[in-house]
């Protein structure tokens, strides 16, 4: 690929994106806020604002649609889309406006109301390793090399890029993630509709672009076989157990505020699915089909075609849509760690510290985290394979009754379901000569998982007219 030709103007765009992030933070009152404002904006966030954190909060990972959209076409829209908008649909309908009256400030603190402390506790555990920024940081330091010439290697980049989130974060709380969001959705949208244009005055329409694709990039399955789509659909169950969309659901001004926000959320979402989508097929189209970095096709191509200012504007885009998740998930993963799981070991220490000190040691396990797993679809798929089935039901109970466990089959479901997963995991990574490939007996590590949740979900439910028993698999004594 050519050079990266950046001009003044274009990094003059990038750095006043940057001091404009930190002047947004600073707008914060710097008092010593009580939870539920520093956690949930005092739960009045307005129906502009709420859409603007979800969606792009919800659309981090980037550079990962770039590279499927490269190499497999449409059916970006089957594997990454059309689950999420069904099951974002559903849990606006069954669950938002629950969540939102729900008096609890985190998911660990609403599965441990419910099902009792050591649930909670223990159910922090893998809500921690699910929000991960793993993903986000290693998406951000490979964008830094790109722009920097490669010189000084992508961790160090990913690394400063990460602890810069850290200080915005921690000093500004939710507030500051959702003043920073109202910017971001901007910029994505004005990027890549600006590439989208450029791409087509470069090449040709939509149309003439759809004439000259393979067969298999119009193919709505990209060639991928039944087992391999579905668990791309179960993956999108995320959405159920995800804290971001907990998170915003209570932070909500009203339960209708939270509902309508989610609807008006999955139509943007599927508005920038077409522009990531047709960017990476022009990416194909207009950079060629071998290209050795495809995660990297949208920098390629705003490289190639963007003039002058454009350019710089694309990479701003670009940077805002991974960093709107990144600083939503690190808020997420210290509070998880500090406020839900550490506070019995920290009784003195006040919440909010915890979440802040907390919040710096979710950076710094991502950080560690991408050097195991140097791929952005990898990490999604390890984290939502593993961790998914364990929550799903649990979560679910605390909000509909159908789902409900009794009190002692909690843990042994979170434990049992996840443990299987994990385990398939590694015999399908040992027992495979691929990088990267997770099946074992050819069933990907996702389904036993939660086979088990749904046996342990038959066994252990609460039925008509039967209460949660106060008994538990281990006392909070032994947690703690």
């Amino acid at each position: 690929m050519a050079e990266l030709e950046f001009t003044l103007l274009d990094w003059g765009l990038i750095l006043s994106y940057f001091g404009f992030l930190i002047y947004l933070t600073w707008q914060n009152n710097w008092q010593d806020e009580d939870e539920e404002s520093f956690l949930l904006s005092g739960r009045k966030m307005s129906l502009p604002a709420f859409v603007a954190t979800l969606v792009s909060t919800w659309y981090g990972g980037i550079l990962g649609v770039g590279e499927y959209s490269y190499q497999f076409g449409i059916s970006q829209w089957l594997l990454f889309g059309c689950p999420f908008y069904i099951f974002s649909a559903i849990f606006a309908w069954l669950l938002a406006g629950k969540i939102r009256m729900n008096k609890a400030l985190s998911l660990p603190e609403a599965i441990g109301n419910f099902y009792g402390d050591t649930a909670g506790r223990f159910s922090a555990i893998p809500i921690f390793i699910l929000v991960s920024p793993a993903p986000y940081i290693l998406m951000l330091g490979l964008i830094f090399q790109y722009l920097t010439g490669g010189n000084g290697g992508f961790l160090w980049y990913a690394s400063a890029v990460a602890l810069f989130s850290v200080a915005y974060v921690i000093f500004g709380g939710f507030n500051a993630v959702i003043r920073t969001d109202a910017l971001q959705i901007t910029l994505m949208f004005v990027g890549f509709t600006a590439l989208i244009i450029f791409a087509g005055m470069e090449f040709g329409g939509l149309g003439q672009l759809w004439n000259i694709m393979p067969a298999d990039y119009r193919d709505i399955t990209g060639g991928h076989n039944l087992q391999y789509i579905l668990v791309w659909f179960f993956i999108a169950l995320w959405t159920f157990v995800d804290p971001s969309f907990h998170q915003r659901a209570a932070a909500a001004e009203s339960p209708k505020t939270a509902k309508r926000g989610i609807f008006i959320s999955i139509v943007l979402w599927s508005l920038f699915d077409f522009l990531t989508m047709f960017s990476g097929i022009y990416g194909w189209a207009i950079l060629g089909g071998d290209l050795a970095e495809p995660i990297m096709v949208y920098p390629y191509l705003a490289n190639e075609i963007l003039p002058i200012g454009f350019k710089g504007l694309f990479f701003v885009a670009l940077l805002a849509t991974i960093m709107s998740t990144l600083d939503s998930y690190l808020f997420l993963s210290g509070q998880t760690l500090g406020r839900d799981l550490l506070v019995k070991i920290f009784p003195n220490t006040k919440n909010n510290t915890l979440t802040r000190i907390s919040t710096l040691a979710a950076a710094l396990i991502g950080i560690l985290l991408i050097i195991i797993y140097p791929s952005v679809i990898d990490l999604w798929y390890v984290i939502g394979s593993v961790m998914i089935p364990g929550l799903l039901i649990p979560v679910l109970g605390v909000y509909l009754k159908l789902f409900s466990l009794r009190k002692k089959w909690v843990l042994p479901t979170m434990v049992a379901s996840i443990g299987v997963s994990l385990l398939w995991l590694i015999l399908g990574t040992i027992t495979s000569d691929a990088a990267y490939e997770y099946t074992y007996l050819g069933i990907e590590p996702f389904y036993p998982g939660l086979a088990i949740s749904i046996i342990f979900w038959l066994i252990g439910r609460v039925r008509n007219g039967e209460l949660l028993e106060e008994t538990s698999f281990l006392k909070d004594s032994d947690f703690e």
